[in-house]
């Protein structure tokens, strides 16, 4: 790269994944699928929790909140890989990168920050149940989404600030299907040490805090579990175990790709890594937790009962 004698970057080439041309058909439909079927998946939940009256609890309300914010995450980055996959173009100007990357930690931080507060809700609803009501309230959960979405905001707000104020000159060839941290910072012609500071300090308080908060939750959970009924313990694990299921996946993810020094940041383990939390965690939330809760499938089969007998009436 030379940095030296280049030219100000206008514009990203995103490099994405090396798919062979007669590839490109197989991949283009497995990700517009995976992507159809979040969208889907989320908007049902959204739908269902708003329209029945029996979801009209904290639980359900922050579970709805979550399948917002992960329709907005998953269209942050996967139309773009889907032009760019049978696209001959895979470029994006300067400050529409720039805006991708903004986007993208804003949902993508809100989406972390709300897993922790519906750890906090479980815990709630499982150690102290007499308060659950009081602590647990619309108004509260209200309060907690938006402190979410102003916690992620500031927090992209920093980095996309501490990025802009890097120069990019000569090489334009990112390493990734959208913008990222690593490989931005990767084509950088300046010193980024201080956003790669802000990225272990700042951004690992906001990134392992909610994941340790959780993990103490989850401690505190099993213990009251285990002085439960049989029966008891196995509704709670049941209820338990879907949000801890994504709670691994995601963190896992986003752990292996982040929580590494940029000079061993490798392209292909990174773009891996970014498929299991931008398309799959996201596509399979709304499922993860409705099939194996007996309140949402009842709330679907009510609401295609309800559909059926309107046609019926409409026919007669």
């Amino acid at each position: 790269m030379d940095c030296e004698n280049g030219t100000d970057v206008a514009e990203f080439v995103l490099l994405g994944f090396s798919f062979q041309p007669e590839e490109q058909p197989f991949y283009f439909l497995l990700f517009l699928l995976m992507y159809g079927a979040g969208l889907l998946g989320n908007v049902m939940m959204v739908i269902l929790i708003s329209l029945d009256a029996r979801l009209q609890t904290p639980m359900y309300f922050l579970l709805r909140s979550l399948s917002m914010v992960d329709m907005g995450f998953i269209s942050v980055t996967v139309p773009q890989m889907l032009a760019h996959i049978i696209s001959t173009s895979k470029t994006i100007p300067f400050y529409s990168c720039m805006a991708q990357f903004f986007f993208f930690y804003v949902f993508g931080v809100t989406d972390l920050l709300m897993v922790s507060v519906m750890a906090l809700d479980r815990y709630v609803a499982i150690c102290n149940p007499l308060h659950y009501a009081t602590v647990m309230n619309q108004k509260v959960c209200g309060h907690l989404v938006a402190g979410c979405w102003i916690i992620s905001t500031l927090h992209s707000m920093l980095h996309a600030g501490l990025l802009l104020r890097l120069s990019y000159r000569g090489d334009n060839h990112l390493a990734h299907f959208f913008c990222d941290h690593d490989p931005l910072l990767q084509l950088s012609c300046s010193d980024t040490s201080i956003n790669e500071t802000a990225i272990f300090f700042e951004g690992g308080l906001i990134i392992l805090g909610p994941f340790v908060f959780i993990i103490l939750t989850y401690v505190r959970i099993v213990v009251a579990v285990m002085r439960l009924s049989s029966s008891g313990r196995r509704k709670a694990f049941s209820t338990c175990g879907s949000h801890l299921t994504m709670v691994v996946l995601l963190y896992g993810a986003i752990i292996g790709v982040y929580f590494q020094p940029a000079s061993s940041y490798s392209a292909q383990r990174g773009a891996v890594f970014a498929i299991m939390y931008t398309v799959i965690t996201p596509m399979s939330n709304p499922y993860v937790y409705s099939l194996r809760n007996k309140d949402v499938k009842g709330a679907l089969r009510h609401l295609m009962g309800k559909r059926v007998f309107s046609q019926q009436q409409q026919q007669q």
